[in-house]
């Protein structure tokens, strides 16, 4: 929690206070463990967070999905960069029929490789950028048409 340093009679303490409950407090003296008590009750300028324990029963109601399910859209579609970064591999060709999570290009931002997925069915219409490109936010990758 804290550390301070005193001075009593020339001989230099250094305390640590470890813990405070109520009035009483753990700290540590030159390195040696003390539990202190207050005269009395320590007011703490955080509150302690207290987790209430939850039960669960067969009354509960199920679990729903919350994620959505991909938009079905006709025509022709852009598949934009989620980030800024370069483009480290393109893994399909101009042409080439693709399914909704297939995985069309890795995308390098922050350091991180971040696969850039199919969302919808179809077939590549046009490829905006190729491997080594530098891409901004938003820049439409891929068009995906039917």
């Amino acid at each position: 929690m804290n550390t301070f340093k005193y001075k009593i009679n020339g001989i230099q303490y250094e305390v640590e206070i470890l813990s405070v409950e109520g009035n009483k407090a753990k700290v540590e003296v030159n390195g040696t463990p003390y539990e202190v008590e207050i005269d009395k009750e320590i007011k703490q300028k955080t509150p302690r967070l207290v987790r209430s324990s939850h039960v669960a029963t067969a009354e509960s109601t199920p679990a729903v999905s919350r994620t959505s399910k991909p938009i079905e859209q006709k025509g022709e579609s852009p598949i934009k960069s989620p980030l800024p970064g370069v483009i480290l591999d393109v893994h399909v060709r101009e042409g080439e029929k693709v399914k909704v999570g297939q995985k069309l290009m890795t995308l390098e931002a922050m350091k991180m490789e971040n696969n850039i997925d199919s969302h919808k069915e179809g077939t590549v219409v046009s490829l905006k950028f190729s491997k080594g490109d530098s891409v901004m936010e938003g820049d439409v990758l891929i068009i995906i048409g039917d």
